[in-house]
C-alpha cells in the first residue's frame, strides 16, 4: 500500500484525505494538536509543526512515504519542497517553495522576468525615512506581511496618517523583520486555478470571485466560466506562464491571484498549492474530474491525465459567515433536495466558538452549486444562502 503524506489536517485537507483513502492509500496526517476534523480521518497522525521540516523530513523517512501533499494552504508548502528534494518526490521543489512563501522574492522574480505586477518596495520595520523608501509609489497603497497566508497582514492604506498602525498590523503578522509595500492596483479581482506538470503548465481555469471587504479584499466564494473577453483570457494566461517560470514551479497545483485593469492582468502573487474556498471543487465539477485524485497522482509521481474536453459545467460557491463573535446555538439547511445544490457543509458544531468574519479561517461553512448556465448557478446558489439558518449568540 503507497503512502501518503498529508501536511494539515483542516477544513481543506479533509477532502484530500477522504480522496486518498478512496484511493486506497494509506494517509498520515501531520498538524499541530488542535480540533482539526482530519485527524480522525487519517490512519496515522503526528502532531507536530508542518513549518518545522526537519521534522517533516524526518517523519517521512521514517515512514518511508510515497508522497507529500497539500491544498489550501501555503504554511507548509517550504516543507513538502524540502521533503521531495531530499527524497526524489514528485512535487514543488524547495527553491520554487521559498519564493512561493515570501511575497517579496515572488515579486522581484516578477520584476526580474518581465511579469505585469504592481510596483513595489522592501520595507524594513526600523526604517527610520518609510516616504524617501517609497518615493514614487503612488496612494493608495498595501502593506503586506511577505509570509502570512489567509490574507492576515495585509492591509490597505490611504494616506501617511495610518502608516504607524498599519505597520504595526503586518508587524503582528509576520516572522519577518520587512514588510512589502506595493501601489493598489484599482480594478476587478479575479483568479485562476491552474497545474503544472514536468514542465508544462496542464490547464488554466480563470474564476471569478466574491470578495469580502474589510481591512483589504477577501475571497469568500467563487464561479466559473469568468466571462471575459478572449483577448483578456489571453494576457491572463500569458502572464500565469510567465510567474510560473520566474517562480520555477513545477509538478505542483497553482492559485493564482489577478487584477483586471483596463483590460489588462497584472498579477497579485501565486501560490504553489490548490486554492480554498472551494476552489478543488470548483475545478473539479468544471472538468468533470476529481481534481484531489489529480493532485494525489501527481505527488505520487503518476500521471494525471487531465481529460479538459468533456465538460464545462458552470458553478458558484460561498462561505457561511457570521457577523458577530459568539456561540452556534444551531444551525439547520432549509433548502428541499436539488441535483443543482452540490453542497451545504457546516464546519462547526452548535455549542462551537466563532468568530466574526474578517479573514478566511473564520469562515463557518460553504455552498456549493451548479447549472447549465453560469447565471442558473449564481441563482441558486444565493436562494440557497437565504434556506440556511445559522444562530449565533
Amino acid at each position: 500500500m503507497k503512502k501518503i503524506m498529508i501536511l494539515g489536517a483542516g477544513i481543506y485537507q479533509v477532502p484530500l484525505i477522504k480522496t486518498a483513502k478512496k484511493m486506497g492509500l494509506y494517509t498520515i496526517a501531520v498538524s499541530i494538536p488542535g480540533n482539526y476534523p482530519g485527524f480522525a480521518l487519517a490512519d496515522k497522525v503526528y502532531y507536530e509543526n508542518t513549518v518545522d521540516e526537519d521534522m517533516m523530513l524526518k517523519i517521512a523517512r521514517e515512514e518511508q512515504i510515497d508522497g507529500i501533499v497539500t491544498t489550501g494552504t501555503d504554511v507548509c508548502v517550504q516543507s513538502i519542497g524540502n521533503v521531495c528534494d531530499a527524497m526524489s518526490l514528485c512535487g514543488i521543489s524547495r527553491d520554487a517553495a521559498i519564493i512561493a512563501n515570501n511575497k517579496m522574492l515572488m515579486k522581484k522574480k516578477y520584476e526580474e522576468y518581465g511579469v505585469r505586477t504592481a510596483r513595489f518596495r522592501q520595507v524594513s520595520f526600523d526604517d527610520p525615512d518609510i516616504r524617501k523608501t517609497i518615493e514614487g509609489l503612488e496612494f493608495p497603497l498595501i502593506f503586506k506581511s511577505v509570509d502570512s497566508s489567509g490574507s492576515r497582514g495585509i492591509i490597505r492604506v490611504d494616506s501617511y496618517d495610518t502608516f504607524d498602525s498599519s505597520m504595526a498590523y503586518v508587524k503582528e503578522n509576520t516572522r519577518k523583520d520587512y514588510f512589502l509595500i506595493e501601489e493598489f492596483v484599482e480594478g476587478e479581482e479575479f483568479g485562476a486555478q491552474a497545474f503544472v506538470y514536468q514542465g508544462e503548465v496542464s490547464f488554466i481555469l480563470p474564476h471569478g470571485d466574491y470578495v469580502f471587504h474589510g481591512d483589504t479584499g477577501v475571497p469568500i466564494g467563487h464561479f466559473a466560466p469568468y466571462q471575459l473577453s478572449e483577448d483578456v483570457i489571453e494576457d491572463a494566461k500569458l502572464q500565469l506562464r510567465g510567474a510560473v517560470k520566474a517562480m520555477g514551479l513545477d509538478n505542483c497545483a497553482i492559485n493564482a491571484d489577478f487584477i483586471l485593469k483596463d483590460g489588462k492582468t497584472y498579477v497579485l502573487e501565486l501560490g504553489g498549492r490548490c486554492g480554498a474556498t472551494c476552489l478543488a471543487e470548483l475545478v473539479s465539477i468544471y472538468y468533470g474530474f476529481d481534481y484531489y485524485e489529480k493532485i494525489l497522482k501527481v505527488a505520487l509521481g503518476e500521471d494525471p491525465e487531465f481529460d479538459l474536453t468533456s465538460h464545462a459545467v458552470p458553478n458558484a460557491s460561498h462561505l457561511l459567515m457570521s457577523d458577530k463573535d459568539g456561540k452556534i446555538i444551531s444551525e439547520t439547511d432549509h433548502n428541499d433536495p436539488d441535483d443543482r445544490i452540490y453542497e451545504v457543509q457546516f464546519d462547526y458544531q452548535p455549542g462551537d466558538e466563532v468568530h466574526a468574519f474578517r479573514v478566511g479561517p473564520h469562515r463557518i461553512g460553504h455552498i456549493i452549486t451548479r447549472g447549465s448556465t453560469l447565471e442558473e448557478a449564481q441563482d441558486v446558489l444565493f436562494k440557497a444562502m437565504d434556506q440556511v439558518e445559522i444562530v449565533v449568540e
